[in-house]
């Protein structure tokens, strides 16, 4: 139950994958082909491809292949109705649902981000025109925040009054049910509507797709919590979002880089000085998700936190994220003490500078331990080589350690035998964790099998008139050729075979056949040895079995033998022709 075939078929159609794809990473044209490097594995050499006139893609390097649908889901962690529901918004095509509970349940949600938005709305005219606004506008004036970054940033004042935003969105025809369950209002003790956030500062926080979530709230008195975010909600899970992403995410494809905050006024600090690729995460800590994403969008990731909390983070969770993610994590150079709202508003260059000086994580952990000690004197250089070792031992891989144990051992003065066995001396070993060698899973193949395949996709007119599924005995091969031959499309095929034939049906249609000058003579060679194959298993079931049919299959396998070899085409053509039709009335039919 969900979307209507014929409404995924439509958005399947109306989006171009190449301009999709081309969000996320860079790619250039070889041939009919387009090609770059693949979001979702680690590489240098461009291992990705696209088949423009199919809308497929597929990895060389990892597996990975699919459709537009599939590639949202997998950059953009959904799951395939949101995918389709994103590409059809993009497309601007209006979806049917066959289920009216799930039609709901997408019109409630729905429903609830125009709620957040008309609220972004109200607290913005409030922060810009209103007069109660002016406490938020000084504010902002103090930590060097004019009126067009306001209004970049879309931020916002909610007034002092108990239901000042319920009243107003109420008036724009929105229920109780869809203010509370928004989270911008409650129901109090009277029965009546109070707004969640009061006297503050609004920050409006936006999903990936740019559709409003909820907003972070700073309160401008010394009442109540600093910062207050909006409640869990159909539309806002703080552990899945980030704070800027819907601006920043664009830079973050074309720098290849992330930059990680604490504060929403850091990230406007960050695009206000020149690197609009900063994110914060929304009142939480750093989590699986927020890395998952994060890491389809780029492989390197900056701390912009300031130095204490940067040092004293779960270490073990950052070492872990960066290896499960591949990416390349690493802690901005930000004055101690200051944040990078602070940094930007008494040296703007001095932000962009801190991010081009910025440490890998174990340097700058090590760095820290340093420069806390005295090293002026031996016990000093000491205590600070016992202070390192831990340090250094809690990086899981032995040869990221054994780089940095040399330059510490030389500035400290020790030796290096000492630094090896003192880090490697601990109660729980550290390793390198072995990982899976990348690349496709797919069985391997008859390459005969795999080529008539790839003509199938690409040339089917050609090899129509000679296919039949006992020409294929490997098993994905034969899955594929039945996916094909009991489709109308190559997506209806990919849809209703197993995985192994998809990935392989995925890989084929981004390869283009090689015909070389003789295109009808590859055609039947192909066609003469796979039947020669299939002949040679009915001459084998027929000699086993007493069949005096075994003495024509040899005679046909013969001459068609000898015609291949000679390149006498047109009689393996027509050999080939007989014999397959001798294959199709014997008792063998392929093999599964």
């Amino acid at each position: 139950m969900g979307i209507l075939d014929e409404d995924v078929q439509r958005v399947r159609e109306a989006t171009d994958l190449v301009a999709l794809a081309g969000e996320h990473l860079g790619l250039r044209r070889v041939g009919r082909r387009f090609t770059g490097l693949c979001p979702f594995h680690t590489e240098k050499s461009p291992s990705f491809s696209i088949n423009p006139e199919l809308q497929l893609y597929y990895c060389f390097g990892c597996g990975k292949s699919g459709d537009a649908i599939t590639f949202v889901r997998e950059v953009e962690h959904l799951d395939f109705v949101d995918a389709v529901e994103r590409l059809a918004s993009r497309a601007n095509i209006t979806l049917r649902y066959d289920d009216v509970t799930v039609s709901k349940d997408r019109q409630r949600r729905t429903r609830l981000a125009e709620a957040v938005g008309a609220a972004i709305t109200y607290y913005h005219r409030v922060l810009l025109e209103a007069p109660e606004g002016g406490l938020a506008r000084r504010y902002l004036r103090s930590r060097g925040f004019d009126g067009d970054a306001a209004r970049t940033f879309v931020l916002g004042y909610s007034p002092e009054g108990y239901d000042a935003l319920s009243v107003q969105l109420q008036q724009q025809k929105f229920s109780r049910d869809d203010l509370v369950d928004a989270g911008l209002a409650f129901v109090n003790r009277a029965n009546r509507l109070q707004d969640c956030f009061r006297g503050r500062l609004m920050f409006p926080i936006y999903d990936a797709r740019g559709e409003p979530s909820g907003f972070g709230g700073r309160t401008l008195t010394n009442e109540g919590p600093k910062y207050k975010n909006s409640s869990e909600s159909a539309i806002y899970q703080k552990s899945r979002l980030l704070y800027g992403l819907n601006w920043a995410k664009g830079e973050i494809v074309a720098r290849g880089e992330a930059v990680i905050c604490e504060g929403y006024t850091d990230v406007m600090a960050f695009a206000l000085s020149g690197a609009p690729n900063a994110v914060a995460t929304c009142g939480t800590s750093l989590t699986d998700e927020h890395f998952a994403i994060l890491k389809n969008l780029a492989r390197k990731v900056t701390l912009a936190y300031d130095a204490d909390a940067a040092g004293q983070g779960a270490t073990e969770k950052w070492y872990a994220w960066e290896q499960k993610y591949e990416v390349q994590l690493q802690v901005a150079d930000l004055p101690a003490g200051r944040d990078p709202a602070d940094t930007w508003k008494e040296d703007p260059a001095a932000l962009t500078k801190a991010l081009e000086n910025a440490k890998p994580f174990l340097q700058f952990r090590i760095d820290r331990v340093l420069a806390a000690a005295d090293l002026t004197t031996p016990e000093g250089r000491a205590r600070a080589a016992e202070a390192v070792v831990p340090v250094l031992r809690q990086h899981p891989n032995e040869l990221v350690r054994e780089g940095y144990i040399s330059p510490v051992a030389g500035r400290l003065g020790f030796a290096h035998e000492w630094f090896k066995r003192a880090v490697d001396n601990s109660a729980e070993p550290t390793r390198v964790e072995s990982k899976p060698a990348a690349g496709s899973r797919i069985p391997r193949a008859d390459r005969r099998e795999v080529e008539m395949l790839r003509l199938a996709i690409h040339e089917p007119e050609l090899v129509a008139d000679h296919l039949d599924a006992a020409l294929f005995v490997g098993r994905a091969p034969r899955a594929a050729y039945d996916a094909l031959a009991s489709a109308h499309t190559l997506h209806e095929a990919l849809a209703t075979t197993d995985p192994d034939a998809r990935e392989l049906l995925n890989r084929l249609a981004v390869e283009e056949p090689e015909f070389g000058e003789q295109r009808d003579a590859y055609v039947v060679e192909l066609v003469a040895n796979l039947t020669e194959s299939a002949g040679q298993r009915l001459l084998q079931q027929f000699v086993e079995a007493g069949d005096d049919r075994a003495s024509e299959v040899k005679q046909q396998l013969d001459v068609l033998v000898r015609a291949r070899d000679d390149g006498e085409w047109s009689t393996a053509k027509s050999v080939s022709e007989s014999l397959l039709a001798l294959i199709l009335h014997g008792s063998g039919q392929g093999e599964p």
